[in-house]
């Protein structure tokens, strides 16, 4: 099954890493016990703004931390092992901090983490915000358009700044995406005597860029007549860039409602049409993972682009047919096949890879499909239904009902391992799946529309 992001500890038993907080207010803000341990260490990894706080009574080797810096944390580790290491960081250590990548590194045991305030926590106090109310967004490493998930109207975020030019960034993408009344705080040098706190709407931001270390707080505002993107699978269809190969709205909602997606859960989405799919799924959690496999470069780009759209940067878009595109992935706990069922070995693949609990749902709406899934079913079990829906359409000068095609699904748990299975299989374990697909069938197949994979 797919684990969720971090690995397990990788270094072997060995000393303690202290691993010290550190504000904006430098050496004055800390306790007696993180001075102790920093003046006692051998060596002090950190960041150079952080190491910059330190006085010159704190004898051990400065260490600033490379970039990239998650790769090179293991070797750091190991080469200052012996020498009473310590470690600086910015705030809290386990709060989108360098904290979690230690605690995966060396394993949470060898760990004494010595917290600071963060600064989530100082900005809460200042504006008088319910920190457990307040959604947390981090744009430290991470694209700005993964903000764009979290914008509700009248919701209040923090955002953690990359640096300077992260506010202005953060108040184009709001006016951008219909936000433009929302009100920012923008708060510098939290904690330090030389803090600062400016407000002003996104729209008419225009400050040129300041202090790189601060933490923008945002009162989400939307502009009336602005879309309004809930917060549960559906979204309206003209949300998404499309070529008519979009799974639709109400389709679309039973699927994500059969799939079950968990936070932490990965998805294989294969035939990704435009990406609704694998998308949505994302946007059920922020842990929520997914790879969309699209044969079609044209359309592989579009979902990158309503990935980006819709604030889910993260999903990893695979340009290859399918079964050959699936080899090498990890595994999931969930796959969708939208289209190109008759690509042959492609449902069978997409079933062997499920570990037990995996989900497999697909949707057809062709017959030579539909007896693919009749088949499936009657040797796996699951579900089988047919999804109908019909629009309220003006007929002459009444209305009528226009009825869209109709779409099978199958949905099925894998309950137990197969007997022959290895139960240690790494991702991507299963069939051979390592040969190329030929032409997929298409729910809207037609002359010319040959190879379209998601379906109504």
């Amino acid at each position: 099954m797919g684990s969720g992001p971090g690995a397990p500890a990788s270094l072997p038993a060995g000393p303690p890493v202290t691993v010290v907080g550190i504000g904006a207010d430098g050496w004055a803000g800390l306790t007696d016990a993180a001075r102790a341990a920093l003046r006692g260490a051998g060596a002090i990894l950190g960041g150079p703004r952080q190491l910059a706080l330190l006085p010159a009574d704190c004898p051990g080797e400065r260490v600033a931390w490379p970039s990239p810096l998650r790769p090179a944390v293991p070797g750091l580790l190991a080469a200052h092992a012996g020498r009473g290491l310590a470690v600086l960081a910015s705030g809290d250590p386990m709060f989108f901090g360098i904290g979690r990548a230690l605690a995966e590194t060396a394993g949470p045991g060898r760990l004494r983490v010595l917290p600071h305030p963060s600064s989530v926590s100082y900005a809460c106090a200042r504006l008088g915000w319910p920190l457990e109310e307040t959604v947390t967004v981090s744009l430290v490493g991470r694209p700005l358009a993964a903000l764009a998930a979290a914008l509700h109207h009248r919701r209040r975020l923090l955002v953690l700044s990359a640096g300077a030019a992260t506010p202005g960034e953060v108040a184009a993408l709001l006016t951008g995406r219909g936000y433009g009344p929302s009100r920012l705080h923008l708060l510098e040098q939290l904690g330090s005597d030389r803090e600062r706190h400016a407000v002003s709407t996104a729209r008419d931001w225009d400050r040129p860029p300041g202090d790189p270390l601060n933490v923008l707080a945002v009162e989400c505002l939307r502009e009336p007549g602005a879309p309004r993107l809930g917060a549960v699978p559906g979204l309206p269809d003209t949300a998404y860039e499309h070529d008519g190969q979009l799974t639709k709205r109400h389709v679309r909602a039973a699927t994500l409602a059969a799939l079950a997606p968990a936070p932490g859960e990965l998805l294989w989405d294969v035939g990704g049409g435009s990406g609704s799919i694998g998308i949505e799924w994302m946007r059920v959690h922020p842990s929520c993972r997914a790879v969309a496999v699209e044969r079609d470069p044209e359309r592989a780009a579009r979902i990158v682009r309503n990935a980006e759209t819709l604030g889910v940067p993260g999903l990893r878009v695979v340009t290859a047919a399918a079964p050959g595109g699936l080899a090498g992935l990890e595994r999931p706990d969930a796959v969708f096949v939208g289209g190109g069922l008759t690509a042959p070995g492609l449902l069978d693949a997409c079933w062997e890879v499920l570990g037990p609990g995996g989900r497999l749902v697909a949707n057809t709406v062709t017959l030579e499909s539909e007896a693919l899934l009749a088949d499936r079913y009657r040797r796996y079990g699951g579900e089988l239904v047919r999804l109908a829906v019909a629009h309220a359409v003006p007929v002459g000068g009444f209305t009528g009902w226009r009825q869209a095609m109709p779409v099978t699904q199958w949905t099925v748990t894998k309950p137990t391992a197969r007997p022959d299975s290895d139960p240690g299989a790494g991702p991507g374990a299963g069939p051979d799946m390592g040969a190329g697909a030929g032409p997929a069938e298409s729910p809207h197949a037609g002359p010319g529309r040959a190879g379209a994979y998601e379906s109504e």
